[in-house]
């Protein structure tokens, strides 16, 4: 189970930290369309879909890293009091009930509006520029099987946990501001 973890945490990290680098080309995109629309009176036709359709993907393609790290939003209010086999107990039950029904839901009609996208060369019709959008039809089937992979890492989780009474935590990669706030204050602090 852990060899499994930590592959699925390895490839939801590799997809979401490369899809990260699309915040630059939105940037760019925008800081572009910003520039000659007010600059030059000239504006583009595609700027807006472009940056839809990038944080739309960039947002997909991030949900499975940010379930590996426990980014995900839920009712800490309670959790954070339960012992680790309880929220593990939890966890599993909303997994199963929940989770893996809505993700495979995802991944089928993902898939349906897919193919049909691309079977027409489906384009955007929000602006003139008419900007094919049906591969980014795909980016829907492939989040659906990035979560998926590893909602079941997270099932393991869960069940190595209700075993054992602690969670076994996802490798170490990004550091919340705050936390970092706070060691450099503590730091500061002993000096």
């Amino acid at each position: 189970m852990v060899g499994y973890i930590r592959f699925a945490d390895r490839l939801s990290a590799w997809f979401g930290k490369t899809f990260g680098w699309l915040v630059i080309l939105m940037t760019f995109g925008m800081s572009y369309e910003v520039m000659v629309r007010y600059l030059f009176n000239a504006p583009t036709p595609w700027a807006l879909d472009l940056s839809f359709i990038m944080y739309g993907t960039l947002f997909m393609m991030g949900g499975a890293y940010t379930l590996s790290r426990g980014g995900h939003v839920r009712g800490d209010f309670l959790y954070r009091t339960w012992s680790a086999r309880t929220q593990a107990a939890v966890d599993l039950v909303l997994y199963i009930v929940f989770f893996f029904p809505g993700i495979l839901a995802l991944v089928v009609t993902g898939t349906k509006y897919a193919s049909r996208s691309w079977s027409y060369t489906e384009v955007s019709v929000n602006s003139p520029a008419g900007i094919p959008i049906y591969q980014f039809k795909t980016v829907i089937v492939a989040a659906g099987i990035l979560l998926l992979i590893q909602g079941i890492a997270q099932v393991f989780r869960c069940i190595m946990c209700i075993k054992s009474g602690a969670w076994l935590e996802a490798e170490d990669d990004v550091e919340e501001t705050e936390e970092l706030l706070i060691k450099q204050a503590a730091l500061a602090a002993k000096k």
